[in-house]
């Protein structure tokens, strides 16, 4: 072989040897593979408040367990986002992010959908995977009294009003600023990764859930009594569409200050929040709960 033939062919070979493998495409936005369908079950401690006597007003806690399959389970976390005007609600954001991470972490490892819905910026998650796979469910009807844009207000007709005052800003910090957008994304302490999903939009949540056989639905982020409640996809709408709903009450935060009724601690504001959704919405669970099956229940 002619030697500057070898000393060329010499140099490719060593070059391709060590070259990096070659970058792997995101599959088309239609195609975007969901979630396996793998077998176990989630054991879920309830907590909710019933009335001693019809009409009584006196309530006493009910506990009990329900078997949900992880195949038919998701957790839809709202609002987490970067930032908010009120610095106190954002220093707990982000104390709640890093145990809410592990949580739902252990769930997705056991087959549980995980779906992100910080409300105002999925805009900015337009070209991932995990928005296009949101938005490649075929659509499915929703009932006919049902619009998936509007707020779910408090409603009268099963629930008073909420415990704690919320008709003015009801930011705790000890200097209000102004009540404007400081977010930007969802908070970096939780990862959007595999066959997550990212939307904000009601009618993409109900048509994934339809498409995959989700009818339980975990809800946790903030806050309490506002977004948690009153989103077209958070805990009024979900139980409205029939789904079965439960409020991982140590995974979220109220809104509240302090300064208004009833003037207790703003702990203690967000524990009345979680007992009024106890008592006229859906039960809650501890997150411990969405970490573990059911021994044996996942297969061999």
């Amino acid at each position: 072989m002619n030697t500057s033939i070898r000393i060329l062919t010499l140099a490719f070979l060593s070059a391709t040897a060590f070259a990096a493998p070659p970058v792997t495409q995101e599959p088309s936005s239609d195609n975007l593979p969901n979630r396996p369908k793998v077998a176990g079950t989630l054991r879920l401690h309830l907590r909710e408040r019933k009335e001693t006597a019809p009409g009584s007003k006196q309530f006493k806690v009910v506990e009990r367990t329900v078997d949900w399959e992880v195949s038919k389970t998701a957790i839809i976390i709202i609002d987490m986002w970067d930032g908010h005007y009120c610095r106190s609600a954002a220093q707990r954001l982000g104390v709640i992010a890093p145990r809410m991470n592990a949580v739902i972490t252990e769930a997705r490892s056991r087959g549980v959908q995980i779906i992100h819905a910080p409300s105002g910026v999925t805009y900015l998650y337009a070209d991932t995977p995990h928005r296009k796979r949101m938005q490649q469910a075929p659509a499915a009807k929703m009932p006919a009294d049902w619009n998936p844009k509007k707020w779910c207000d408090l409603d009268a007709t099963r629930e008073p009003p909420l415990p704690v005052d919320t008709s003015k800003c009801s930011s705790d910090d000890p200097i209000v600023g102004a009540a404007v957008q400081q977010f930007t994304r969802q908070h970096p302490g939780l990862d959007i990764v595999g066959y997550d999903g990212v939307s904000d939009n009601a009618q993409e949540i109900f048509n994934f859930c339809e498409a995959n056989g989700i009818t339980n639905i975990v809800i946790m982020g903030v806050h309490t009594n506002m977004c948690i409640l009153g989103r077209p996809f958070g805990i009024r709408a979900m139980v409205r569409l029939g789904r079965n709903v439960v409020l991982a009450r140590d995974l979220t935060d109220a809104m509240y200050d302090p300064r208004q009724p009833p003037f207790v601690s703003h702990a203690r504001g967000t524990e009345l929040v979680i007992e009024h959704i106890e008592k006229y919405w859906c039960p809650t669970i501890l997150s411990d709960d969405l970490t573990r099956v059911v021994p044996g229940s996942d297969g061999p």
